[in-house]
């Protein structure tokens, strides 16, 4: 009797208002598909109040919707999240779960300080026009980064489509070589 291999689960995080169906995340699916993942995506809605929160009251409530998710899912062993998906990642590191960060909150404590912390391989993703991204933390911390000159949060470079296009393409090469690196679950 063949075993069976057990799916490897990955978990796509959303951001404020950037769903899975947007295309950083939209690709990365199909990329993680393509290397055998399952792939569970988040979709949230803020709380109205959400505005108000403290940084510590936004990462609390981010906080528990990926623990719900994690517990709802089958194994998962990699999350990639946008911008606020990336306040989970005091819940990677506390679970040494590789993770893929696109346009991570680098200047919230909590981030920066959870990516400092973390051992597993991790892959940030940002832009020098996002006014959330910190080339400085980015360049301190011991994980791949991929910074595009000009890009803005949604990681596209603002009037110039064909370029966006291309920085996109970039993107999903380098989320190809990641996915692609990580361990295989053994069967």
């Amino acid at each position: 009797m063949t075993a069976v291999p057990r799916p490897v689960g990955a978990l796509l995080l959303p951001g404020a208002g950037y769903t899975p169906a947007r295309p950083l995340l939209h690709y990365a699916r199909a990329v993680l598909e393509q290397h055998g993942f399952t792939v569970r995506e988040l979709w949230w809605e803020t709380p109205g109040t959400f505005a108000r929160f403290s940084d510590a009251e936004r990462t609390a409530w981010v906080e528990r919707q990926v623990v719900a998710a994690l517990a709802a899912a089958d194994d998962c062993r990699l999350i990639v999240g946008k911008s606020l998906g990336t306040l989970a990642a005091g819940i990677a590191a506390d679970r040494a779960l590789p993770a893929v960060w696109l346009t991570p909150l680098l200047r919230t404590g909590a981030v920066a300080g959870a990516l400092r912390r973390t051992p597993a391989r991790t892959l940030l993703v940002g832009g020098t026009a996002d006014p959330l991204w910190d080339s400085a933390v980015a360049g301190e911390l011991p994980h791949e980064t991929l910074e595009f000159p000009g890009a803005d949060h949604g990681l596209e470079l603002p009037g110039d489509v064909v370029g966006s296009v291309a920085l996109l393409q970039t993107y999903v090469r380098a989320l190809d070589r990641f996915a692609g690196g990580l361990a295989r679950p053994r069967a």
